[in-house]
């Protein structure tokens, strides 16, 4: 039997298997997320049709309503909170703390540090990617990719949002002979800015729990948690 625990026990595996290994949390997470997406489609179908029926409208098909604003604006929600919530975390703990969370760095490295202990520039190694060897403008744009990538999903699913939900707001009203509203309009109408607000607290809750729960609880073998016998004020270390 191969010890996958070993270091070395990968080379013995068929290139497949160690593709799998070697990226299973990715992999794992992406058949869940469209796993959930499909699922989201045929349950908001039956609750879309539910509602036609009772109001006398007619049934639609699924690939009708995937493609329809009502789809969209729901899915478009769920995603800009979730990418606000990564932005604002990785920019946040640039320059916060949270002694004891492995979430967080210790205090005397606030800030974004020094180009040695981001091994950029002349401190970068042959390992290193090539724009952080560079220097000049892309390491500038590299060394803040990940939040500036984070930020652009963001922004694009909350537009995404805005246009999707104002189509799907006006196609209610319409149907109820009341006002419809403009893009403009909408953005600045309390149904736009209940479906983001619902959806940023439940985010800012988690992160800031996740944060603060991690200082005192463990989870043996998770690099998100401490190791389990690491003392609460031990600050930047994983399991």
């Amino acid at each position: 039997m191969v010890d996958i625990a070993r270091p070395d026990a990968g080379e013995q595996l068929p290139h497949w298997k160690r593709f799998v290994r070697d990226n299973g949390l990715g992999l794992a997470f992406g058949l869940l997320f469209l796993l959930a997406l499909t699922g989201q489609a045929f349950a908001g179908l039956a609750a879309f049709n539910h509602e036609q029926l009772i109001n006398g409208g007619e049934r639609i098909g699924l690939f009708d309503f995937v493609t329809s604003a009502e789809f969209a604006v729901d899915v478009a929600e769920n995603w800009q909170s979730e990418y606000l919530q990564f932005f604002l975390y990785i920019f946040a703990t640039v320059w916060l703390v949270q002694r004891g969370s492995p979430e967080s760095k210790p205090a005397h490295r606030i800030g974004p540090e020094s180009d040695r202990d981001q091994r950029v520039g002349s401190h970068a190694t042959e390992d290193s990617p090539a724009w952080a060897r560079a220097g000049g403008w892309r390491t500038t744009v590299f060394s803040r990719s990940l939040g500036l990538i984070m930020l652009a999903i963001f922004l694009l699913s909350l537009l995404t949002q805005a246009v999707a939900g104002q189509v799907a707001f006006n196609a209610e009203q319409l149907s109820e002979g009341a006002h419809t509203l403009s893009f403009g309009e909408y953005v600045v109408s309390a149904d736009f800015w209940n479906r983001a607000l619902q959806n940023w607290q439940s985010e800012f809750l988690a992160i800031g729990s996740m944060a603060v729960l991690s200082v005192y609880l463990r989870q043996r073998g998770s690099p998100e948690s401490k190791p389990v016998g690491a003392p609460h004020h031990e600050t930047d270390v994983s399991g």
